[in-house]
């Protein structure tokens, strides 16, 4: 069945909305709550659950992407036609930036609350959880991003089986969390990025340009190296 490019950008927008106002909301809402934050564990958790979820909700209209590198690496990879790339990205990023919104309106109500505390933005130096350098964020994004991207189009292919995608990239998601949110708060994903800067604004805009370009460059590595090495070719 074929669907409209509204409908498809719609269940983008709303698979977008999904990831980024609950991984970023248990970034801002539950991780530190006294003794009863769920720390970055339940963050990584939350990240990798909203992509469970939404894709199992939505992969049938849009193909669940909820994230400009995705596309641009299933676009590299063959399986998504350039026409389709700017309607699914703007979707994504007005989605993000919509779910940060959302968010800002219930943190703000909490006593004590500051923009000024992150916002779960991404950022690298002074402002990554870790103090890691500009240099490993970028080779975390890239090497994250493409790995996540050669799952999706694995665990997608039409040999794989059929109806666990979801599980195998939200776990995927779950790990690349555990393993970068020191490192950067984890992107992998521009949309996530976007949305929570513009709300800091100040050195998260200006470190903004690191989350746009090396998880799509990523994005790209990973598309190509599965549609040159791994993906079936067809005879003759």
């Amino acid at each position: 069945m074929n669907v409209s490019i509204g409908r498809r950008v719609g269940a983008e927008f709303v698979g977008t909305f999904w990831l980024v106002f609950g991984g970023t909301g248990s970034a801002v809402l539950a991780a530190s709550v006294g003794d009863a934050g769920i720390g970055w564990l339940g963050v990584a958790l939350a990240f990798g659950l909203t992509v469970v979820t939404g894709a199992y909700a939505l992969a049938h209209i849009s193909g669940a992407h909820f994230n400009p590198a995705v596309s641009l690496g299933l676009w590299a990879g063959g399986r998504l036609p350039a026409r389709d790339l700017v309607p699914y990205i703007a979707g994504q990023v007005a989605g993000g930036i919509a779910a940060s919104a959302v968010l800002y309106a219930i943190a703000s109500g909490r006593a004590g609350f500051s923009l000024a505390d992150g916002f779960a933005a991404n950022g690298y130096g002074d402002h990554s959880p870790a103090g890691y350098s500009l240099t490993a964020v970028i080779v975390a994004e890239v090497v994250l991003t493409a790995v996540f991207i050669l799952v999706i189009h694995g665990a997608t292919d039409k040999r794989a089986p059929a109806g666990l995608a979801p599980l195998a990239i939200g776990l995927t998601l779950t790990l690349i969390h555990l393993i970068s949110i020191p490192v950067s708060n984890t992107s992998v994903n521009p949309a996530r990025s976007i949305a929570p800067a513009l709300f800091v604004g100040d050195w998260a805009l200006a470190q903004l340009w690191v989350f746009i370009v090396f998880p799509i460059l990523g994005g790209l590595i990973g598309g190509l190296v599965y549609r040159y090495l791994f993906e079936a070719r067809q005879s003759g």
